[in-house]
């Protein structure tokens, strides 16, 4: 999809970057910004500055900065295409395409906007499931036995599907409404004269939501030994087993803070480790890992840990993602297989040996180079030539999945020992017959758009009071022994920004014990001292209305300045004179391609490119920085004047008018300082 340049810059123009990010962030008026914490690293005092001025922002601890649409590419895992859309559905504008038919157009407009029902009606049953919940003692004793507390139930919006084969009916007006089927909460037995029943009958559910934080489907397990164990909601237009990854979405920030993301096998493997002091845990849904799962993953993090059970279904999961990540497994990413042993899964382990051991597990786990090797030479005798031979079928297709890069090529050295052939023959053979298959390339990710459910709530899903572990009182565990393992929310919920709680007083608060785990904000490196011609940039790009007011002599010495400088002034101008004046934000889209797009980005990236402040100093500013570049502009041409004064009789003359002038300008400088 081509989206015109001039589209972007109009939507740019028309959004709001504080909306756009305060609906993340919780943001604070402070001076002519706003501040709040950083959403894309830990910290306990605001840097993240946020400016209605240029539409952008930036973080003095980590350097992230950008406009509305990087935002959401950042933060909110999206697609550059998906992030406009979103932005544009905001603001009520229609992405132009050329390259779509008008019926393509409306066939999208209306897959969307069946999106949003079904996903409406997902969500309305997700909290009838969490009223249930809090009335079911039997269901909070499962989570109670497995050491959930209620603030985690809360973040993850658990519930309970009652007894009965129609409970939704009391949820929704028409128990007859085909949005329940198609949204697989409801199944319709065509045997037994269109029969409707629910779908989950007594199980603890487990909502899914996409990275938008939309529902999207369930998971459901039985509270006793009925089979299946396990339920989940069947494919519909809005859930794509092979797409999603059940907890992404509330382990967003705590990915990002872990610097990893670690891939379970279960939903309650991923409750379980939040609760342990793992909130960086995301689970497949009940599929095997897929291309798709890690290219979503690799937006919020370039470090993926998968942990697997040690026995032979772990191991041949484990395979599978082996597969589905090759593609994606470039240099600068890392990407491990966790093997726990066969008696234990992450939940079991940690409460047996602790979080230390665990967390030494995640950092020993074996790299996605040592697991190819493994993989390859499976059942291959490699002391024969016929087990090294069938050790290279095998690798093959693993290595050429493999994007080209440094990994791809030491990986052919160290399987051409194995082989104990040379890489160069290794390659030869490879290379033959249908050739090397082409690197796959990620396709696009989903669009999300933030949804405000009940599940995020500040009361939890079981009512009022709740006991010393934010149940309801007289809910006993089920297992007295599994529950007896003790771990207070404070220390083990994921670090998340609450309503309440965070900002206090018109102050920020310290955030709870979780704060002394996270990882010590980075330093910035040293900014070299910025010359007045970037400062003079930098103050317009950021405040192109100060055009208006600058005298032709200024447009001319700023015009007249070297290569890229005068030509970014002078573009600057053309912008000006045909829109007025545009946000940093329009600006920076309107650079692209252009031959002073590297120079702007430099003077408006990194701590020294915040220019808000009162106005009036801020032209007071820019007109001392015109000054003092006029100054010694004046001075060359002085220079070059006395060297003409013997040939040119008016040398003079021009030399005594220029020192006037600039004798003002240096009395003016005085006043200003």
């Amino acid at each position: 999809m081509t989206i015109p340049q001039s589209f972007i810059q109009e939507l740019l123009a028309r959004v709001d970057v504080v909306d756009i990010v305060g609906r993340y962030v919780q943001l604070k008026k402070g001076g002519a910004n706003f501040m709040g914490l950083c959403p894309f690293h830990g910290e306990k005092s605001p840097s993240f500055s946020v400016s209605p001025a240029k539409q952008f922002y930036h973080c003095f601890g980590c350097g992230k900065n950008g406009n509305a649409i990087s935002f959401l590419m950042e933060h909110a895992g999206m697609g550059f295409v998906e992030a406009v859309q979103d932005l544009a559905q905001q603001v009520g504008l229609q992405v132009p395409d050329d390259d779509v038919s008008p019926q393509e157009k409306e066939r999208a407009a209306a897959a969307r906007q069946k999106q949003a029902t079904l996903s409406d009606v997902l969500e309305k049953a997700a909290d009838a499931y969490r009223r249930q919940l809090r009335e079911s003692q039997r269901a909070i004793g499962y989570f109670k036995g497995r050491g959930v507390s209620g603030a985690v139930a809360k973040l993850y919006g658990l519930g309970y599907a009652p007894e009965g084969w129609r409970s939704l009916a009391s949820v929704f007006p028409s128990y007859d409404d085909p949005l329940l089927e198609e949204s697989g909460l409801v199944i319709v037995n065509d045997e037994d004269g269109g029969k409707r029943y629910d779908r989950f009958r007594d199980r603890v559910m487990f909502p899914i939501r996409n990275v938008k934080g939309e529902f999207i489907g369930f998971g459901g397990r039985v509270l006793g030994d009925d089979k299946p164990k396990y339920l989940n909601s069947p494919e519909t237009p809005v859930f794509h087993k092979g797409r999603e990854l059940y907890g992404l979405f509330e382990a967003r920030t705590a990915i990002r803070e872990a610097g990893y993301a670690l891939v379970t096998e279960g939903y309650m493997d991923v409750v379980a480790l939040a609760q342990l002091g793992f909130p960086n845990a995301v689970a497949t849904l009940g599929t095997a890992c897929t291309p798709e799962h890690v290219q979503k993953l690799l937006r919020f993090t370039e470090s993926v840990v998968f942990s697997f059970d040690g026995d032979n279904a772990g191991r041949r999961a484990a395979r599978k993602a082996l597969d589905g990540a090759l593609p994606h497994a470039t240099d600068t990413r890392s990407i491990k297989f966790l093997f726990l042993p066969t008696e234990h899964d992450p939940d079991s382990f940690i409460r047996a040996h602790g979080t230390e051991a665990f967390a030494r597990l995640v950092g020993d786990a074996m790299p996605l180079s040592r697991f190819l090797v493994e993989a390859a030479s499976e059942g291959c005798d490699l002391g024969t030539a016929e087990g090294r031979a069938h050790m290279a079928s095998n690798a093959r297709p693993l290595w050429t999945a493999l994007p080209d890069g440094v990994l791809k090529r030491q990986l052919l050295s160290e399987l051409a020992d194995q082989t104990q052939l040379n890489a160069r023959d290794l390659s030869e053979l490879w290379s033959q017959g249908t050739g090397r298959d082409a690197p796959r390339s990620p396709g696009p990710g989903n669009p999300p758009r933030r949804s405000h459910s009940p599940a995020q709530e500040e009361s939890p899903p079981w009512g009022h009071p709740p006991d010393s572990d934010g149940w309801p009182p007289h809910a006993e565990p089920s297992n007295p022994g599994y529950g007896s393992y003790g771990h207070s929310v404070e220390q083990q919920s994921p670090p998340t920004f609450r309503k309440s709680g965070d900002w206090k007083g018109g102050g920020w608060k310290k955030r709870d014990k979780d704060a002394a785990q996270w990882p010590p904000q980075p330093r910035l490196p040293r900014t070299p001292t910025a010359s007045r011609t970037d400062h003079a940039a930098r103050l317009l790009l950021s405040h192109m209305a100060f055009l208006e007011e600058l005298t032709h002599d200024d447009h001319a010495t700023l015009c007249a300045q070297p290569s890229p400088h005068g030509p970014l002034f002078a573009w600057l101008e053309d912008q000006f004179h045909e829109h007025g004046p545009l946000a940093w934000a329009v600006l920076r889209e309107s650079l692209r391609d252009h031959e002073c797009e590297a120079l702007a980005v430099k003077v408006m990236t990194g701590s020294h490119a915040q220019t808000e402040g009162d106005l009036q100093e801020l032209r007071l500013e820019l007109r001392d920085l015109l000054n003092r570049m006029q100054i010694e502009e004046i001075k060359e041409q002085q220079k070059l004047l006395v060297l003409q004064v013997a040939q040119d009789p008016t040398a003079l003359e021009r030399y005594r008018a220029l020192e006037q002038k600039r004798n003002a300008l240096q009395s003016a400088a005085v006043k200003m300082a």
